[in-house]
């Protein structure tokens, strides 16, 4: 199943939050002894929608009016949405065991 949010994105705002930049980070591990990657590229499908903007994710089917519990596919801001809480979960360790953006 494909869920077309074209018009919603277009009325969202875009998060401007900047995303990482692979090269830097590669840059920013040299000389360490150790490198290991968290490969997260589609964890923003484990973040939960706030309770009020779940029926802006409905949709019908022949069965039901369905909404999304976590953040689905497609939408604009997600990427952002969740570098957003990786940051905060790792904020203690970011520039000391660990590199982000």
């Amino acid at each position: 199943m494909c869920q077309d949010y074209t018009n919603m994105n277009k009325a969202c705002p875009k998060d401007s939050f900047p995303l990482p930049r692979i090269d830097q980070l590669v840059d920013a591990t040299a000389g360490h002894e150790l490198l290991s990657f968290m490969d997260a590229y589609s964890g923003y499908n484990k973040i939960f929608m706030h309770l009020t903007d779940r029926e802006h994710t409905a949709f019908i089917t022949d069965r039901g009016l369905y909404c999304y519990n976590v953040m689905p596919f497609g939408l604009k801001n997600a990427g952002a949405t969740y570098q957003r809480l990786v940051n905060k979960i790792f904020a203690e360790l970011i520039g000391t065991s660990m590199e982000s953006t």
